[in-house]
């Protein structure tokens, strides 16, 4: 009789937990089950064999993060996928389906948590307020004590991935203009046009929020802060060459400047260190493979994760040092996040059919230092990189050295994240943090 009570109780719980991950896709996947009748203990040897360690889990990492600092942090939380807002998008979203406009995959990547995204920005930025802590001298009324966090900083946690978001979206906007073919197919040009109308007003509401939910932290600085970083992503889409879409191109072996001398750091290619609101100096970055992996990858989602860290600790008024400690740790957790999904691609012998990589991605940028023919290929896609044979492509660099020197980055920027976060005190929440990065190594 009590195993069949066990065995009905553990499907009850199973299928509400598929329900669960459904209703709220940002949550990590969850496995309920119920214990067993308890037995008596069996008396075991001291000579017997340590039990192995078990493999670090992404989403067992994430989970037990959320468990430290609260509730999960996502914005896409019942409060919002339950708005009239999000619903009509989700209905017009509908629409597009079996069109090819990016804005789906972009979708597809925001509501199904795995590798592939970086969903947890705003948890991170909670992990690292509450391991850092606050001074004393902020009130009471502002503590969350029993997720050990700020309520400004769980809103600007919010803030963060709202507009890390509207990035996302903004980004999946097509460039219907050049395309000389566009009028001719009636019903695909009006797909596309159609999800670009979509891309466009998504992204600012979700920006526009954005902007009045980090008003309403009434910190100056702050809002300087932020602000600046929605300026490193649009200088992020400007930078070295493009094709008539905006896809980003590497820049040309041989274009290197002289002043590099062909040595790069992560110390050299990095926002002022007295001031990280002072735009960066892009030029001596482009033609070095890794000084312009890290410009372009700083700009685009760095600044924002890094400037966000530091936010969280200026609204715990701590001192600058810690502030800085946390611009680093978010700056060098973003890269190396960014150097394990750029690595993914060719981890595999064979690229599947149509499936493509950024073309400045760490390992073609490194192969083409490696073997600057390569770049014959890539300037095929000067009008569309739909042009150029990444198959082609994805063999030259399994056969050099791009895969290898990217896992050397990875390393790196691991390193010096893991390196910041020995300055903060020994708590569960620095615990969980580096319990995330280590889960990133095996993704």
């Amino acid at each position: 009789m009590w195993k069949q009570i066990v065995t009905e109780t553990n499907r009850q719980w199973a299928t509400l937990g598929k329900y669960h991950t459904r209703l709220w896709p940002f949550a990590p996947a969850a496995t309920f089950t119920f214990a067993q009748q308890p037995t008596a203990r069996k008396l075991t040897s001291t000579s017997a064999a340590k039990p192995t360690p078990p493999k670090h889990d992404w989403n067992r990492a994430v989970s037990e993060a959320e468990r430290i600092v609260g509730y999960p942090t996502s914005f896409l939380s019942l409060r919002w996928l339950l708005s009239d807002e999000i619903a009509n998008v989700a209905l017009h979203l509908r629409k597009l389906v079996g069109s090819n406009h990016p804005l789906l995959k972009t979708a597809k990547h925001l509501l199904y948590n795995g590798k592939n995204t970086m969903q947890a920005w705003g948890l991170i930025v909670l992990l690292i307020s509450k391991a850092a802590g606050h001074a004393s001298s902020v009130p009471d009324m502002e503590q969350d004590k029993s997720a050990g966090v700020l309520h400004s900083q769980r809103a600007l946690a919010e803030v963060t991935e709202m507009i890390r978001i509207s990035h996302l979206v903004h980004n999946s906007i097509v460039n219907l203009q050049p395309t000389s073919e566009a009028g001719k197919d009636t019903a695909s040009y009006e797909d596309m046009a159609f999800g670009n109308k979509i891309g466009l007003l998504t992204g600012d509401y979700l920006l526009g929020h954005s902007s009045a939910e980090l008003a309403n932290l009434r910190n100056q600085e702050v809002v300087e802060l932020i602000s600046s970083a929605v300026r490193d992503f649009s200088e992020s889409q400007f930078i070295g060459d493009r094709d008539e879409q905006n896809n980003p191109l590497p820049t040309k072996p041989g274009s290197e400047p002289p002043e590099t001398n062909g040595t790069a750091t992560t110390e050299s290619i990095d926002f002022d260190v007295n001031d990280v609101m002072i735009p960066m100096n892009v030029l001596k970055a482009m033609g070095n493979p890794e000084k312009e992996w890290e410009c372009r990858n700083i700009l685009n989602a760095g600044s924002l994760l890094g400037k966000a860290c530091q936010g969280a600790l200026k609204l715990a008024g701590q001192d600058e040092d810690m502030q800085r400690q946390a611009y680093l740790f978010g700056k060098h957790l973003s890269l190396a996040w960014q150097a394990c999904l750029d690595a993914e691609p060719f981890q595999i012998t064979t690229l599947p059919l149509d499936t493509t990589f950024s073309l400045v991605s760490a390992p073609v940028l490194y192969h083409l230092e490696y073997d600057p023919s390569l770049y014959d290929e890539i300037e095929k896609g000067k009008v569309s990189v739909e042009k150029i044979d990444y198959v082609k492509i994805h063999k030259a660099i399994l056969g050099g050295p791009g895969l290898e020197k990217t896992k050397e980055l990875q390393r790196k920027h691991t390193t010096a994240a893991i390196g910041v976060l020995e300055k903060f005190p020994a708590t569960d929440a620095r615990t969980a943090l580096e319990n995330i990065i280590l889960a990133m190594q095996d993704l």
